[in-house]
């Protein structure tokens, strides 16, 4: 098993002919992905996420920039160590094959065939991946048998069978079910979490990126217009991942009316959603009154968005002692309006 590589992109740009022009996939992107973490990318179709992958991948090359796995600039590699660094690289691809006429154990093993690993070794990687995916009951069934997203998690299982450093995901939950996206998920936390792998998941849903990753970046049109942790970006209720991932609030007129004034606070963790506004509302002797908005989670940790509604004479203070604790205090007509989560 390798240790998770640090993957480092700098000023990366790639196109590719068209019709008239070039058509321009990536313009100038730089990210960083630390050693062991679960890192999102997220943009719509046509965005440059897979091209990104498959520069990472070393199956493109870019116009411009340097890909850096672990420190390696892989700029120049050929030959032999092109292969080699190839191989610590595992790929998910959007709509991955398996081989029909193999069991489930049987598309596990295929890639530790290839190396000549042997059997009982053999058996034992595979079982142990299989369990990972949560397919052990199901080793013995044919791909036919089972469900997109079981089949989904064999194609994950198999792309870890050789002990990658680096695991890229291309929307791994494209074509699968609502009721199955949860449980390829836990896959790949599972792979970061149990085996250390470094894991780039690209998607269009930001549902995923809220359940399991640490880190996030999102790409317009070929551009990098946004990234840093999860719960960094929305902390800022005016970033994009903020207005993708955040509970939405639609208040009625009349509630809000019954207030001095409402604001739209952002709470992050166990003690500011629970205690934070009861506190505040008991210390400045303040009405505090949710009038809007949701909780949800990113990972295991509560992130609400509330609209709250305030009566009160010592109203500023106790919105600026709720801020100086970690809460985000944004008035409506100043910050975002009625947003739509992913």
């Amino acid at each position: 098993m390798l240790e998770p590589f640090v993957i480092t992109v700098e000023n990366l740009t790639k196109s590719f002919p068209g019709a008239a022009k070039p058509v321009h996939a990536l313009r100038d992107v730089s990210v960083e992905v630390p050693a062991g973490a679960l890192f999102g990318v997220v943009g719509p179709a046509g965005s440059g996420k897979s091209t990104l992958t498959r520069c990472i991948a070393l199956q493109e090359k870019p116009d411009r920039g340097v890909v850096r796995l672990d420190g390696l600039n892989t700029t120049g590699l050929d030959g032999r160590k092109l292969r080699e660094v190839r191989r610590q690289v595992a790929v998910l691809d959007a709509q991955p094959v398996l081989h029909a006429e193999r069991t489930v154990a049987g598309n596990v093993a295929a890639p530790l065939e290839q190396l000549g690993l042997e059997g009982p070794q053999r058996r034992s990687r595979v079982g142990r991946l299989l369990d990972l995916a949560g397919l052990t009951q199901r080793a013995a069934l044919r791909p036919s048998e089972l469900t997109p997203g079981q089949r989904r998690r064999v194609a994950l299982a198999r792309s870890l069978a050789a002990g990658p450093a680096v695991l890229l995901a291309d929307d791994p939950t494209a074509g699968v079910g609502a009721e199955e996206t949860g449980a390829v998920l836990t896959v790949l936390d599972r792979a970061r979490a149990e085996l250390g792998v470094t894991v780039l998941l690209t998607t269009q849903d930001g549902a995923a990126v809220r359940r399991v990753c640490d880190g996030v970046a999102v790409l317009e049109d070929g551009r990098l217009v946004e990234q840093g942790t999860v719960l960094e970006l929305l902390a800022n209720p005016a970033s994009k991942v903020a207005q993708s991932l955040l509970p939405p609030i639609d208040t009625p007129r009349s509630q809000s009316s019954s207030y001095d004034r409402s604001v739209d606070v952002v709470l992050i963790g166990f003690a500011a959603v629970g205690a934070l506004l009861p506190e505040a509302s008991a210390r400045f002797e303040v009405e505090l009154a949710t009038i809007g908005g949701g909780l949800t989670r990113v990972g295991d940790t509560p992130v609400a968005r509330f609209r709250v509604g305030v009566n009160g004479s010592q109203a500023d203070a106790a919105l600026a002692w709720i801020a100086d604790r970690g809460a985000h205090v944004v008035h409506p007509k100043e910050g975002p309006k009625s947003i739509v989560a992913a």
